[in-house]
């Protein structure tokens, strides 16, 4: 599914007159020291929930901690050459997909294939694919995945922190309670916002960020609806945030303001948000953003009724979940970075919240209404070695938070420590954006998901292979090769199975899934046999054409109705095979080491060489746009 171009520049002409409105001002957020910050949390943001370190098993700790440092020892951790608005961006994190066996992850026009989780012994399944060390990892990120999994669904409202962080408030109380106020108080004295920027600035701002480091942007082209979670701006006031959270009933309810004092990030001190961390915060007295939000004139409302009232953001009840029952999450997209390797990190453009390490995004590819969990883990540098000491006085890493398509609630900014999990549940995901803060140390991430694979796994294009060779007959004595139906839709229905199988898998694979086969030998033997029945699918085509030529003369409206849907699948076939080929030979492809540098494959005589040479697709569309000619 292709993205529309009118549709994006109406959405990029939309956000720069969104941020000219704004002028110089900046939107206000919240961080853990500011007044009114459970409150906000509460009323926009009841979706996220902290499990903090000291609430999850120690010993799973250590058994994740440890995979992780493996993962990235052995190098299995890799940037992405994702592709965004028709040019390839490598992305600032670097990152393995885990997962149920078979499964992928597709985003922005990039196929992830899942390393297995190794949840059973190897040698019962008889599969060896990855040496000890690593097996063991992949059954350390599965039992994460487990917890998570049974855990993510229990936390009740109220329950958002456990008992631990309660004890840690009593034994800090007396010693931090001045500091607290202190710090707290400077936050609320901040102005909110840099006012250097030009109205001009704040749309090239805008554009830039979106292209080069909104890495995970939900433009989605595989099981999402890019018009319904587009991250933009609200155009109309939101209602009451208590409209959205009157439902007794929902999952992450709402804890009393006069409970958050050991509710949802009690041990949270100012001191453990030095610098810059807050910068951007300006509240009153009475906890209203000084920056008085203007509001956006109507003949910015582009959207339809059903997209409007879909970009509610929490102030809106939940349409009635997709994802029900227990949840499974099939995959964890592990990502790492470590900002001082990083030449130069982004800052946030719309709230002043710092450097980001990942721009603002939903996570795509998802099941409706399904939570994502994620697990934190800081590293002291580049070599996993873990940190010890003074990390309070190091800034942090930070999630950043903000409703999407809305500019007047204030964004939230949650700190994570080493070890703390997180879950954005309900329609969090969909109705708001989020962005990773970069802190000093490295950290990895294990991001647990419920990834929409109705397309996306094994099975489901092997069965594809077999509907379309369903049509060819073999001579078992000759070889040769027959059609066993030539009606057109026959031919449109094989043919789109042919480019799904070369464009969605084959070429996905050889671009970038290939470089884990060093690690993991999973997909080695199901790529191999998916080339062999592209092979066959190829044979397929020429007897296609090789029946319409023979029958050349002969009337009727089918044999058109053949040619056109041929001319159709073929000339698509022919752009995509010269996009995947740019990509293939391109400035930043070459930039990779040999192992990892993308394959301009699948093509005949590879593994073959008696196979002939690949068809001339240019010489084929000629010759089926010559049959129309004379029709």
């Amino acid at each position: 599914m292709k993205r529309s171009g009118d549709s994006e520049g109406e959405k990029r002409r939309k956000r720069r007159r969104l941020l000219q409105e704004l002028g110089n001002q900046k939107i206000p957020f919240l961080g853990p020291p500011d007044r009114g910050y459970q409150q906000l949390w509460d009323s926009s943001y009841s979706g996220l929930v902290l499990r903090r370190s000291c609430s999850v098993p120690a010993e799973l700790h250590v058994r994740v901690q440890a995979a992780l440092l493996t993962l990235r020892r052995k190098g299995c951790l890799l940037r992405d050459l994702v592709r965004i608005r028709e040019r390839d961006v490598f992305t600032a994190v670097s990152r393995t997909l885990l997962g149920e066996p078979g499964h992928t992850y597709r985003y922005l026009d990039t196929r992830l294939f899942a390393i297995p989780w190794h949840s059973e012994d190897p040698e019962v399944k008889g599969q060896n694919c990855c040496d000890s060390d690593l097996s063991a990892a992949c059954k350390a990120l599965w039992e994460l995945n487990t917890f998570f999994s049974s855990d993510v669904s229990q936390r009740k409202e109220g329950d958002r922190l456990t008992q631990c962080l309660k004890e840690e408030v009593e034994a800090k109380l007396s010693d931090e309670g001045d500091t607290g106020s202190k710090n707290s108080e400077d936050s609320k004295n901040s102005e909110g916002g840099d006012s250097e920027s030009k109205q001009s600035e704040e749309g090239e701002t805008e554009s830039k960020h979106s292209e080069e480091w909104d890495i995970e942007s939900k433009h989605s082209e595989e099981g999402c609806s890019g018009s319904k979670q587009e991250g933009e701006w609200e155009t109309k006031s939101k209602p009451s945030s208590e409209e959205g959270e009157s439902s007794e009933d929902k999952p992450s309810g709402v804890s009393a303001a006069s409970e958050h004092n050991e509710g949802k990030y009690p041990s949270l001190t100012p001191k453990a948000l030095s610098g810059t961390q807050n910068k951007g915060v300006g509240l009153t007295a009475q906890g209203k953003p000084v920056a008085k939000m203007k509001h956006i004139s109507s003949d910015h409302h582009v959207e339809d009724g059903e997209e409007a009232a879909s970009r509610q953001g929490c102030s809106q009840p939940s349409p009635p979940p997709v994802c029900t029952g227990p949840v499974k999450f099939n995959v964890t997209l592990l990502n790492y970075m470590d900002p001082a390797a990083m030449s130069q990190l982004k800052e946030e453009p719309y709230y002043g919240m710092g450097k980001m390490a990942v721009g603002w995004h939903h996570d795509e590819n998802l099941i409706s209404h399904s939570p994502v969990a994620v697990y934190s883990y800081n590293c002291h540098n580049d070599k996993g070695e873990s940190s010890e000491g003074g990390s309070e006085e190091r800034p942090c890493w930070r999630i950043g938070l903000k409703v999407a398509w809305d500019i007047h609630t204030p964004g939230l900014t949650l700190p994570l420590e080493s070890g703390d999990c997180y879950y954005m549940r309900d329609d969090l995901n969909s109705t708001h954006q989020h962005c990773v803060l970069a802190g000093e140390s490295a950290r990895f991430s294990s991001t647990h998901r419920v990834a929409e694979c109705s397309s996306g796994t094994l099975t489901y294009i092997q069965s594809r292979c077999e509907e379309a060779l369903s049509n060819l007959s073999t001579d078992l004595e000759s070889g040769s090769h027959s059609l066993l139906a030539l009606l057109p839709t026959t031919l449109k229905h094989c043919e789109e199975i042919h480019n799904e199988v070369e464009f969605e898998w084959l070429r996905q694979y050889w671009f970038q899934g290939r470089r884990f086969a060093r690690f993991c030998s999973w997909w080695t033997g199901p790529m191999e046999q998916l080339e062999k029945d592209w092979k066959l699918m190829e044979t397929m085509t020429m007897l296609f054409l090789g029946t319409l030529e023979e029958e050349e003369g002969q009337e009727g409206e089918g044999r058109r109705e053949m040619a056109e849907a041929l001319l159709s699948a073929l000339t698509d076939r022919h752009q995509q095979r010269q996009t995947w080929r740019d990509r293939c030979h391109s400035s930043l492809a070459q930039t990779l080491p040999p192992e990892e540098a993308p394959v301009d494959r699948p093509f005949w005589g590879v593994d073959d060489p008696s196979m002939p040479l690949p068809f001339d697709l240019a010489d084929i569309i000629n010759r089926v746009e010559s049959l129309l000619w004379r029709m």
